[in-house]
């Protein structure tokens, strides 16, 4: 035991509410709300002319869409894909502006509003910003959707529509979302966005894993990260031979066969791209390009990628070799950590080394519908899932999803110490795509049902039993219990059919949203976002559900992370956003794949207010002050610190002389790299405690601490907080198993 921390110092500054009105007859930016025809759905096929024209099999249902008329961020000349039109600040509230307006609208029907719209926006559309990504900023993948070529030509006799249907290269396969605002209260409606950013397969292929770099350019933070995105087999694998009948088409197969190459679309093969393909989408420019390539991987793909801040680097797991990969800033892959060799054996399990199984898709044995057939390693080294936090890479293994974890050394290596977390306790055993870490040190899982892929695009997963959960660490450690984590995680409740099991696995967490449904960037990973498939069909709630928009929905769910269940089941305290726009295909599964939002987090606690005993407010934009000679809000008296199972525990004895009443403490890491946590619960009379992982022995590690009232909290919404940033100098000794 050690104690007495460096002095402590700073209460946090004072704030006031902001007041969000949201205008009448128009959406929450501002834009009306008019009716509208879609197009056909993912499933059913977009005939496409010779002439590149297209011809719609069937129309849509009506829904609510915005019209707005502003110039590209991106130019699809230069970059292939869509675009996403933000404008700040310049919203036109049109049904309110004239009325003389309002009677030419309703004269003269949609062409009238669009004419309008440009007009009264065109100044704005010209000042805007090229931007693509900002705090908030929600990405999601998925399936982009199919078309049948040159179908005005006609079809022989006999042919099977579907042995000519192929990957629609032109549409999104990679969506950015602005998710600022919503609308209004969660009701389990969906949510109309601004047209997103997009990101089309024939640019990239389909891909699934997201993370964000940090933001920094040539040496210099810029405030604005860039995109990565992973190529994927979860959306199925297509294969094609050349045109053999003339007919402008190449031929689908569903075996492999001499000559068969993925079919375009599959893997952005057309940019150089494959399997094992990493892209990188500029978050100001959003202009594509391929950032690194494991060209060892011949066609399972990657499971998911994540980003290390500490060190500047990826890491990407390999669904064909069961390595996961450690990428450099400049997208040069610098070395490997083998699960199944190095890994196993640290929890007495037999290590096993990759079988050397290859996706052949010329060889006899491949399988377009059989998964077994594609070249995965085995089961029991597939890492999926990975997550950097606190010094330490967390990993996904197998079906059985076995949560792992091994450190990142000073160095950026890895340090060579993997260990068992834990084994998800789940209804099935499903693998785990994704995990999440917030700020008080939950951990979030997101299960994805197993692979399918029908020859019809019908379905490439099992849906309808993946769950959300989240796990904590014990606390104190229940020395009968294997595991740091408790036995049994929480669950959320996705989507409305029966089960609320809905998982698409992907999930991330997001800033806290007011009560109208506008995003507040000052709350740290108060929200959970997470993907999903049929997440508003449930004909028990269909009247209910159908005030709220379209049933078929397949994209992501956005839940405030206090809503375990049984709270928000079903799920009418959640909004809903759809991924593509197409609302006529309820029967599609696995179409949606991950989701990453980018949220640098400053983060604060609570509604600032002046702390009794006289002390100005010291700052704002509220943040945790840097540690510094400033009046403090309470004493630190002292601190002690113990090696736990868990890792280094530090016991904070506080005193608070400024009479401000608090009785509990949230605590957050203000180092890079590290994590700290604090318990859900304070005895009273006791010290207060936190955990410190990821720090190397002896160095200095600044804890921001908020101290409040449980029962301010209990209320709802924003609530007094008193901040200090406290430096600590941890003992020279590790802790780490």
């Amino acid at each position: 035991m050690t104690s007495n921390p460096e002095t402590p110092w700073s209460p946090g500054p004072t704030g006031a509410r902001r007041d969000h009105r949201l205008r009448d007859g128009v959406d929450a930016l501002g834009f009306p709300l008019i009716p509208l025809t879609l197009r056909g759905s993912r499933r059913i096929v977009t005939m496409r002319k010779a002439d590149n024209s297209i011809r719609e099999e069937r129309a849509g249902p009506p829904r609510l869409a915005l019209i707005c008329a502003a110039s590209p961020d991106v130019s699809p000349l230069d970059y292939g894909g869509s675009v996403m039109s933000r404008i700040r600040g310049a919203f036109v509230p049109f049904l309110e502006f004239d009325n003389r307006l309002r009677g030419a609208l309703q004269a003269a029907g949609l062409l009238a509003l669009a004419l309008a719209a440009s007009l009264w926006l065109g100044a704005a559309a010209q000042a805007q910003e090229t931007q693509i990504i900002y705090p908030g900023s929600m990405a999601v993948t998925g399936f982009p959707g199919t078309i049948i070529p040159n179908v005005d030509e006609g079809l022989p006799p006999g042919v099977d529509p579907v042995d000519e249907t192929f990957i629609d290269t032109s549409r999104a396969t990679l969506r950015v979302f602005d998710v600022s605002r919503l609308g209004g209260p969660a009701s389990g409606q969906l949510v109309f966005t601004p047209p997103p950013f997009e990101v089309t397969a024939g640019q990239i292929g389909e891909v699934f894993g997201l993370t964000y770099d940090d933001g920094v350019r040539d040496g210099m933070p810029s405030g604005v990260p860039n995109l990565y995105a992973a190529a994927t087999s979860l959306h199925g694998i297509e294969i094609v031979t050349p045109d053999a009948d003339k007919d402008g088409r190449p031929e689908r197969q569903r075996r492999g066969t001499a000559g068969a190459t993925f079919m375009k679309g599959q893997f952005g093969t057309e940019n150089g791209g494959g399997p094992g393909t990493i892209w990188k989408i500029d978050g100001i420019t959003g202009q594509v390009a391929k950032f690194a390539d494991i060209d060892t991987n011949s066609g399972p793909g990657i499971g998911n990628i994540t980003f290390d801040p500490a060190h500047r680097q990826f890491f990407a797991s390999d669904l064909d070799t069961g390595l996961i990969h450690r990428i450099d800033a400049g997208g040069r892959l610098v070395d490997t950590f083998d699960h199944g060799v190095a890994g196993r054996p640290a929890h007495g399990l037999a290590p096993v080394a990759d079988d050397g199984a290859v996706m052949d898709v010329e060889g006899a044995a491949f399988d377009t519908e059989d998964p077994d057939s594609w070249g995965y390693t085995q089961d029991e080294r597939r890492v999926w899932a990975v997550s950097y936090h606190g010094g330490r890479l967390y990993y996904s293994v197998g079906e059985k999803s076995e949560i792992w974890s091994v450190g990142i050394a000073r160095d950026g290596t890895f340090a060579g110490d993997p260990r068992w977390e834990l084994t998800v306790k789940a209804d099935k055993d499903y693998a785990v795509t994704d995990i999440a870490f917030d700020n008080s040190g939950f951990m979030y899982l997101a299960q994805r049902g197993p692979i399918e892929n029908r020859y019809d695009y019908s379905r490439f997963a099992d849906s309808g039993k993946g769950e959300v959960i989240r796990y904590f660490r014990e606390n104190p450690d229940d020395s009968s219990t294997e595991s740091v984590w408790v036995e049994a995680p929480q669950e959320y409740a996705v989507g409305f059919p029966q089960g609320n099991r809905q998982s698409a696995g992907g999930l991330d967490l997001q800033y806290g949203y007011d009560a109208d449904g506008n995003l507040d960037t000052s709350v740290c990973t108060q929200t959970l976002v997470n993907t999903g498939d049929k997440l508003r069909d449930n004909p028990e709630f269909a009247e209910r559900l159908a005030a709220g928009g379209p049933l078929a929905v397949h994209g992501v769910q956005i839940t405030s992370k206090e809503l375990v269940k049984p709270a928000n089941v079903p799920p009418f305290g959640s909004w809903f956003v759809d991924f593509d726009g197409y609302f006529e295909d309820p029967e599609v599964e696995g179409h949606v794949g991950d989701v990453a939002v980018w949220h640098p987090c400053e983060g604060r606690a609570g509604y600032y207010e002046e702390i009794p005993g006289g002390y100005e407010p010291p700052f704002y934009p509220p943040d945790f002050p840097p540690p510094g000679n400033l009046p403090p809000c309470l004493d630190v008296e002292d601190v002690q610190y113990y090696c736990t199972p868990r890792g280094l525990e530090a016991y904070l004895y506080l005193h608070d002389h400024a009479g401000f009443g608090g009785d509990s403490i949230k605590a957050q890491s203000r180092t890079p790299g590290v994590a700290v946590t604090s318990p859900m619960s304070h005895a009273p009379g006791k010290p207060y405690t936190i955990d410190i992982t990821g720090h190397y022995p002896g160095d200095r590690v600044d804890v921001g601490l908020c101290f409040y009232r449980k029962s301010d909290k209990d209320k709802g919404g924003y609530y007094p907080c008193c901040k200090m940033t406290l430096p600590l100098r941890t003992p020279a000794v590790s802790c780490e198993r």
